[in-house]
């Protein structure tokens, strides 16, 4: 029986590893697939709404597709015109930054020509300048997930009678029940975890455009992005526009430290109170898991990958809780804040 198991678990880790693989692989087709399975618990909920309003699905699934892409394109070509406007001057900060930075160096013997080492400055310009490109491609993308996602929709409405065919009629109801609970968490997690970024991204343009730092909407931007990944996105955010607000005030420090100052209220606020008040269980996940999580889709997919590893962490998590076989996973994946605050005034 040790040996079955022994062997299990092997195969288990090997189905994992070739898994990956296959991922890494075919990231052209199963991220985009990926985008579509996780916007369709967004929107099933308003196709079926609109079904038991005498809405044709088809007719539902095309304005929700035609809404979508307007608001994507238009979002796209603002976050592109924005970005672009640091990228271009880029270069000039970059500049006035090494100064800084070699002065400082000097009152610790630092060799001027350190930091060129690392080469930073042509590699984010490389990056920056790719940007067209990365624009491009990801619009490229947009249409191959409203492929997939019309697809899902379209299947989704059937689902309950498919079940009622194939299954019992108590198994039918209990697997229905199972489907409703799953995409109606994470529906409710993955609408709230976008208005919270949304809200963060809000915050830190009003608060750097008060303060007066360059490219404040920008920052906003990317701040609304990177809150997708925990914590080290919130991190990564804050760092380019309080280098920025260093390159313009210096040698005055007071500036930069009063935009640090507010970027980590709004990022304790955000984070810390109001996350948690509106996400309450949907985001009690453990660091551990949340940290294997971003290093495996990081991995596999990069940047997009590291802003879907929460969204696929919580989901997997939603998912394993309402099933019975999977329940211990779910329960791994928690942060176990609650268990012990269950197991300690139980004794």
């Amino acid at each position: 029986m040790d040996k079955s198991r022994a062997a299990t678990v092997f195969l288990g880790i090997l189905a994992l590893v070739a898994l990956g693989a296959v991922f890494k692989a075919a990231k052209g087709v199963i991220l985009p697939l990926v985008v579509a399975w996780l916007l369709s618990y967004l929107f099933s909920p308003l196709v079926r709404f609109l079904e038991r309003k005498h809405i044709p699905p088809a007719l539902s699934i095309a304005a929700i597709i035609v809404t979508f892409l307007g608001v994507c394109f238009q979002s796209v070509a603002f976050m592109y015109d924005k970005i672009m406007l640091f990228a271009n001057a880029f270069p000039r900060y970059y500049s006035r930054l090494m100064g800084l930075v070699n002065a400082a160096g000097e009152n610790f013997g630092i060799p001027p020509g350190f930091w060129q080492n690392f080469d930073l400055g042509p590699k984010i310009a490389s990056y920056l300048l790719g940007l067209p490109a990365s624009a491009a491609t990801l619009l490229m993308n947009l249409f191959l997930v409203m492929i997939f996602l019309v697809f899902i929709l379209l299947g989704a409405p059937y689902l309950e009678y498919k079940l009622r065919y194939a299954l019992s009629p108590d198994t039918a109801e209990k697997v229905q029940k199972a489907i409703d609970s799953v995409s109606h968490q994470i529906g409710r997690y993955l609408s709230t975890l976008f208005f919270i970024s949304l809200s963060t991204g809000i915050c830190v343009w009003l608060a750097l455009a008060f303060l007066r730092v360059d490219f404040a909407v920008t920052w906003g931007v990317l701040a609304f992005v990177l809150n997708f990944i925990p914590t080290l996105g919130s991190i990564a955010a804050s760092i380019p526009p309080v280098l920025v607000a260093l390159v313009k005030s210096y040698p005055f420090l007071g500036h930069p430290l009063i935009v640090a100052a507010a970027l980590l209220v709004i990022q304790v606020t955000i984070g810390n109170i109001i996350t948690p008040k509106l996400m309450g269980d949907r985001l009690n996940l453990s660091p551990v898991g949340v940290l294997v999580f971003l290093l495996f889709w990081g991995w596999l997919w990069g940047i997009p990958g590291a802003l879907l590893a929460v969204p696929i962490a919580a989901t997997t998590r939603i998912i394993c809780e309402n099933v019975d076989s999977l329940a211990f996973i779910g329960v791994m994946m928690r942060s176990g804040k609650n268990f012990k605050k269950n197991l300690t005034a139980a004794s």
